[in-house]
């Protein structure tokens, strides 16, 4: 295999339970993947200003990161936007209308997100605000969600005890192919423009770096990964992912997120080439 990207989700993926990650072998495989012009991708729900500060021990080093973020609606090289996909100011009062009406919507929380800056209402308390600061940097409160002063690449609406799949099933059912709909598995469901998810936010970086499906090895847990794990033929589901996300995809990681299970593979990647 020619392999030129590996890309990663975060959360059950690459990071452990405790959201961490071995960073001295990881830094020893970059410094190995820089060598033979390999890049690493962080492919994630979560937003880029978090996954650069999962990243900072390796950035401190001098290496270098690239990332689809939002769920593909973001994509940097290294420190570069390649690619945003946003909503439009229609689809996002759509979608803002539709969890007003929506009878499981009464305890659940939503959060806007644009490049720089993610936007919640003025009645979220600074309890609320200070939880979710640890995944959603330059937080502001506004009077009414749509006037956010940016462009907005998603919405996510957080449930404690709402069924993610079937809020996920709702919205496809409402909007069909005009948003596309996600979940992460961890009480979130994410609504992005049309045609956005990882595999397209991968894409992008492939045009750019000239790099073919083939060239590509892919790890993820989740359903907001399926995209990306269904288009490359070399897609790994984890071994610790639900068994529901293991029947679709064909090969599986041989350790779970807890035991470096990313890491792991890449080593075995890097000793075939």
């Amino acid at each position: 295999m020619d392999l030129k990207v590996i890309a990663s989700d975060m959360d059950g993926t690459f990071l452990s339970d405790d959201k961490l990650y071995n960073i001295d072998r990881f830094y020893e495989q970059l410094i190995e993947m820089r060598r033979r012009h390999i890049r690493f991708v962080a492919a994630s729900g979560n937003k880029i200003s978090h996954l650069r500060t999962i990243f900072q021990p390796i950035l401190d080093k001098g290496l270098e990161i690239s990332y689809v973020a939002s769920n593909g609606a973001a994509s940097y090289d290294g420190d570069q936007l390649v690619h945003a996909s946003f909503l439009s100011d229609e689809q996002l009062q759509k979608v803002i209308d539709w969890n007003a009406e929506n009878p499981d919507s009464d305890d659940n929380f939503v959060i806007l997100t644009g490049l720089n800056k993610s936007f919640v209402s003025n009645h979220a308390t600074m309890e609320v605000i200070d939880i979710i600061s640890e995944w959603y940097h330059n937080i502001e409160q506004v009077d009414k969600l749509m006037a956010a002063d940016e462009k907005i690449l998603e919405v996510t609406f957080l449930w404690k005890h709402a069924d993610v799949a079937k809020q996920v099933k709702r919205l496809r059912q409402v909007f069909g192919d005009e948003v596309h709909s996600t979940g992460s598995g961890f009480g979130n469901v994410d609504v992005l423009a049309a045609n956005t998810n990882k595999a397209t936010g991968l894409k992008f970086l492939q045009n750019r770096w000239q790099v073919a499906d083939d060239q590509v090895v892919a790890f993820g847990d989740n359903e907001n990964d399926l995209e990306m794990l269904k288009k490359y033929p070399a897609g790994y589901v984890m071994s610790n992912a639900a068994a529901s996300i293991q029947k679709k995809i064909n090969l599986k990681t041989a350790l779970d997120n807890n035991h470096d299970g990313v890491l792991d593979m890449i080593d075995k990647f890097l000793s075939k080439a």
